[in-house]
Order: C-alpha cells, then structure tokens, then sequence
C-alpha cells in the first residue's frame, strides 16, 4: 500500500487526531484548532479542512472495508432501517441510514426523495456490502414495504410503534453535528460526512459499561492504524 502521508510534513497520528476529533465531537474547524494549539501543535483550521477533505473519505473506505469483512463472517440478523430530513441550502432532502441488531450504522445514504425508487437505491446498495437481513425492521412510510417488493424481500418487513427506536435514536449524534457545522452546504459534502461521521460514535446506552469500553477502545485502535503503510 502507498503511504497517502508520504508528501506531508505533519505526522500521521496528528492528521489522524485533527480528523477524529472533527469526525467524533461536535466541533467547528476553529474549535479543533484551538484544541489542537493547546496540545501545542499550530495550524490553521483551513488545514484542517483540507485534512478532512483529503483523509476522511479515505478514512472511510478503510474502515468499511474492514467492518464488511467483519459481517461477512456472520449471519445478519435484524437491520432497522430510518430516514431523517436535512435541509441543505433551504431544500429537503432525506438522510437514509440501516442500522444492524447491535446498534451499528452499516449504511448511509442521501437523496432527494423519499419514495420507492430511493428506498430501492438504498436497500440494494446496503445489501451488496453486508449481505441480506433475515428480518427489516422500519416505521410505517410505505417506500419501503413497496421497495422490499420489488427486491424480494417484502416478507422479512417488520413495522410497530417502538420497534424502530434504535434506528430514531442513531440520528442524534448527527443532529448535534449538523447543529454545529451550521447546516451543510451541499449534497456531497453531507454525503461524505455522514459515510464517516458513524465509525466513532457509539450508542452508549445499548452496551453496559465494560462492553462499551472495549467497543471504544477497539474502534480508537482501528482508527490510529489506518492507512498505516
């Protein structure tokens, strides 16, 4: 593998640090700077975003790469699957997410319908990484019953009032991003974010206490080593 850091001055692990903090916390540029200047590491937050810009999607792909592999290995029980609206440049559009039965976000996926042609696009691009589902747990928005129709698996749809909590819960982390980024600009720059925006922010109240410290210590691990040439 190419080293990606090889034409840059500043070490790996701060790049990796300015980006996990940008990712995982709700933090503005400037604020990352300034966490960053109290470790004594001085850079403009215009670096920052070129970091992100750069590293983030390649962060990403890393990262799925290693969890579609994790999946492969074992049956997929339940995924519930929700749908949350984003305004970008005052236009509706819909974040799409499918969660696994342990609270993991698998997929997310961003568009400007919510009708079944967008639901089919979402289900079959989830399904093509992780494999299918025994049982699709959603909320009563018929786009997926019609969507799971057409793909085969209209069976397997589980809907009831509670059941989709978890996938309703895994929006918050977003929502208190979104708030601080002060909403998104364009429909790929909130497609890149919410791509990584999940690998480091863990439900806390789905584990005890010991099982989430090592779900949290196993993803930091993951994080310092990617791109490790």
């Amino acid at each position: 593998m190419v080293n990606p850091f090889r034409y840059f001055k500043t070490s790996p692990e701060i790049i990796r640090l300015a980006v996990m903090m940008y990712v995982r916390f709700p933090l503005s540029l400037r604020q990352v700077e300034d966490l960053l200047h109290e470790r004594g590491i001085d850079i403009c937050y215009e670096t920052v975003r070129f970091w992100w810009n750069r590293f983030g999607p390649m962060f990403a792909a890393e990262i799925r790469k290693q969890r579609i592999q994790d999946h492969r290995n074992y049956p997929q029980w339940r995924w519930y699957l929700d749908e949350v609206f984003v305004k970008i440049n005052g236009e509706t559009h819909y974040l799409w997410r499918a969660i696994d039965h342990e609270g993991e976000v698998l997929e997310s996926f961003v568009s400007k319908n919510r009708d079944r042609r967008a639901a089919v696009r979402f289900l079959k691009k989830a399904m093509k990484r992780f494999g299918r589902p025994r049982a699709i747990v959603t909320d009563r928005l018929r786009s997926y019953r019609a969507a799971l129709r057409e793909i085969g698996k209209g069976s397997h749809l589980e809907t009831g009032r509670w059941l989709n909590n978890r996938a309703e819960n895994s929006h918050q982390p977003f929502r208190r991003r979104e708030k601080a980024a002060a909403k998104f600009r364009n429909l790929a720059t909130l497609q890149k974010f919410a791509s990584v925006h999940s690998h480091l922010n863990h439900e806390r109240h789905l584990y005890r206490r010991d099982i989430f410290k090592q779900n949290r210590a196993t993803a930091l691990s993951k994080w310092r080593n990617l791109c490790v040439a």
